[in-house]
């Protein structure tokens, strides 16, 4: 579910309220999370330099859901690399000689604001984000 509209009518405390009362709830910003922070990343341990897998947002809300606040503001690599684990509920990642498949069965919850800042009742749900042409809306749900 993504939930658009204006800035400041309590979309942000709506995704709080929704993390909080989750059995497992995850709370991020769209702004200022990085495609490794929202699905995984691969981390060297400096002591042996060895290479483990450290999971992101999407991967600590397995079998929860998962709050991304400011969906508009993401860069659009992020969205990218999350669309895979929104689709197929499943994250894959190669690096470093690691490969791995990690779930990441989540539902979403977002928030956006309009494409001009404000809310238009004009066009449709999906004119109020800016999504690329080659990589459509993955919310089922505008409200």
């Amino acid at each position: 579910v993504c939930i658009v509209g204006d800035p400041s009518p309590a979309k942000s405390q709506f995704l709080k309220f929704v993390e909080k009362v989750a059995p497992i709830g995850v709370y991020t910003s769209g702004k200022g999370s990085s495609a490794a922070g929202l699905t995984a990343s691969v981390v060297r341990e400096s002591g042996s330099r060895d290479f483990y897998l450290e999971g992101g947002a999407m991967v600590m809300a397995d079998g929860g859901v998962v709050c991304i606040d400011e969906f508009d503001k993401m860069r659009e690599q992020d969205r990218v690399a999350i669309h895979e684990a929104m689709e197929q509920q499943t994250i894959s990642i190669a690096k470093a000689g690691l490969t791995a498949i990690l779930n990441s069965r989540t539902s979403v919850c977002a928030s956006a604001n309009g494409v001009l800042g404000r809310w238009d009742d004009t066009p449709a749900g999906a004119a109020h984000i800016h999504f690329q042409s080659n990589n459509p809306p993955p919310f089922p749900l505008l409200f």
